[in-house]
């Protein structure tokens, strides 16, 4: 049976984020499996870094009048399951 308990591991030690289940207090050993979320700080990063590159590519110089072009990605299209 799994379940998931959220923690914050800092050096070798788990820090509880919630109160502690009551099957995991004592001494004794526990067999777990840590995954290794990714914080909001790297994918921050890595959204900083694909706009540097958009901007290395100058990827949307064609775009000459930003307003226009959004008001034309926004146009009004059918939407799935309705008549027009």
């Amino acid at each position: 049976m799994r379940n998931t308990y959220h923690a914050v591991l800092r050096g070798n030690r788990l820090e509880w984020s919630e109160e502690v289940p009551d099957r995991l207090v004592g001494d004794g050993p526990l067999r777990v499996s840590v995954t290794i979320l990714e914080t909001s700080a790297s994918q921050g990063q890595r959204m900083a870094e694909a706009l540097a590159e958009l901007a290395r590519l100058n990827a949307a110089t064609d775009i000459t009048d930003p307003a226009a072009w959004e008001r034309q990605q926004r146009q009004d299209r059918p939407l799935p399951g309705r008549d027009s």
